[in-house]
């Protein structure tokens, strides 16, 4: 391939922006957070901020400047939130046609490299919460769990080497 043909693909690739997969209830969670943030905390942190600035000083006024810093976190939250929403792929697990094998949104317990049985649900980016079992679709994990079927074995790179994992079941729920 020449020169000018590797520097376009390279760019087209650039410029393509990543898929933003999300769930029906990942979607409801981020549109909330955005109205919450829009509707509530933002006049109350306004609010605090004009009765801080008609107090004088505001070097050191101290709920002047907690409340501008506050402001500008909330502002880049909802910034960050209207991009997302606005790249982002609903994609309905119950509507998956073929549930017999992992993609977006399937609920998977699998047995660990140490004969441990573990249960994940592959989310979207915006919604991945480990501490709730919920892994994004990029994730090591659900990139090597997506397309197998039940009783197949997956092999994945971990911090400690080459693992593999046993499919043992697949579920698709509301989400």
């Amino acid at each position: 391939m020449g020169g000018r043909e590797g520097e376009r693909a390279g760019t087209e690739e650039i410029m393509t922006a990543p898929k933003n997969y999300i769930t029906p209830t990942g979607i409801a969670a981020m549109r909330a957070e955005l109205d919450q943030l829009r509707r509530v905390e933002r006049p109350e942190v306004v609010a605090t901020v004009s009765w801080a600035a008609g107090n004088g000083d505001r070097s050191e006024n101290g709920d002047y400047i907690y409340g501008k810093k506050r402001l500008r976190q909330i502002d880049g939250r909802i910034r960050r939130l209207l991009k997302r929403l606005e790249i982002a792929e609903v994609v309905d697990p119950l509507a998956q046609p073929d549930k017999e094998k992992i993609f977006f949104g399937a609920t998977v317990t699998y047995e660990d490299q140490h004969g441990k049985d573990r249960t994940i649900r592959i989310v979207g980016t915006d919604e991945a919460r480990i501490e709730d079992n919920e892994v994004s679709w990029v994730s090591p994990i659900a990139r090597a769990l997506m397309r197998k079927s039940v009783g197949d074995v997956a092999s994945l790179r971990a911090p400690d080497g080459e693992v593999e994992v046993e499919v043992l079941e697949i579920a698709y729920e509301a989400g």
